[in-house]
């Protein structure tokens, strides 16, 4: 088989796989199987390419951020990291440089880092977002070893208490940004309060800890009740079958929730008009009261984990004013 004939076979098991995953998801709503399938669907054309490309036995390809968690939306970046034992050299430079080409030509668009385990540590060490990418990554193929030397690295230089207290700095600096309102009109899907984000970081903040990466697994652990878990699963759906829908619609990558989307999403999802409320209304009221019980959680959550991760002190917090104090040399 030619190159062109190659590139065009994959190029067909790309589209005719997501044309079956959204027929699927159309069908049947379920968003946890859709962002798997999809996730499988492109693990297994990389690991192919991977294998075509000859890649050396000391390299290995893994996926990071959403994508290493296996929640791969539509319209997702596809975010790669393909780490080495050592400096490249001329030979495998050639060779990378190919291997990203061709996951562009059959129609991948991605995002791709190539770092060294050591380069990837030190990053990771100077860069709070890194770091959160990293800890999510997961091995795609190639070498083992090197993987586990990696995640071993990155386990032992993580400090769960100072990586808490970053990310509780960075979504209040991200709930200042999207109005530090639940409720806003046009809410973003994934960066607003209420939104995906605020589950995201229950479960960094918990597998930085090594208390589980799951919900599954902190409720297992005592961290979640049964009631707490429902809610958990039921709400992250719901953003999930959102998110999913307004990527469907658009054909492209779009977290915002705009005015222009709410009445034919509403329809796509079946909403009725109710006494003087428009469909849209409904809908949008729907997603606030999911929106509200995030945040609830959210807060519920990363106390009792923030509880687990610091030890008790005898220094009591300190009043800032009605709504604020200091706890763990922190804002609370």
């Amino acid at each position: 088989m030619n190159d062109r004939d190659l590139i065009a076979g994959f190029r067909t098991r790309l589209l005719d796989g997501q044309k079956a995953i959204r027929e699927r998801y159309l069908s049947d709503g379920d968003a946890r199987r859709m962002l798997r399938d999809r996730s499988q669907l492109i693990d297994l054309l990389l690991a192919e390419l991977w294998a075509q490309q000859g890649m050396p036995g000391e390299a290995a390809l893994a996926a990071v951020g959403g994508y290493g968690r296996g929640e791969l939306f539509p319209a997702s970046d596809i975010d790669l990291l393909i780490l080495l034992s050592g400096p490249p050299d001329e030979s495998l430079t050639t060779k990378l440089e190919a291997l990203v080409g061709r996951f562009w030509d059959i129609g991948l668009e991605i995002g791709h880092s190539v770092r060294t385990v050591d380069e990837c540590l030190a990053e990771a060490a100077g860069d709070i977002t890194i770091q959160t990418a990293l800890i999510e990554a997961r091995r795609l193929t190639g070498d083992d070893a090197l993987f586990v030397r990696f995640e071993q690295g990155l386990r032992a230089q993580l400090d769960p208490q100072a990586f808490f207290k970053a990310k509780r700095i960075e979504q209040d600096e991200r709930y200042l940004r999207f109005q530090d309102t639940p409720y806003s009109l046009e809410p973003n899907l994934k960066e607003s309060p209420g939104g995906l984000r605020d589950l995201q970081i229950i479960l960094w903040v918990a597998q930085a800890a090594g208390y589980g990466r799951t919900w599954e697994e902190l409720r297992n652990a005592g961290f979640v009740t049964d009631e707490e878990y429902e809610h958990l699963v039921r709400c992250e759906s719901t953003l999930q079958r959102l998110r999913i829908r307004l990527h469907y619609q658009l054909n492209r990558r779009e977290d915002r929730l705009l005015f222009d989307y709410q009445t034919s999403l509403a329809e796509q999802l079946d909403y009725q008009p109710v006494a003087a409320k428009r469909a849209s209304e409904v809908l949008m009221q729907d997603y606030y009261r999911n929106a509200k019980s995030v945040t609830q959680l959210n807060v519920i959550l990363l106390q009792n984990i923030g509880a687990a991760i610091f030890p008790p002190s005898d220094q009591a917090p300190v009043p800032i004013n009605e709504r604020f104090q200091i706890a763990h040399e922190m804002l609370d």
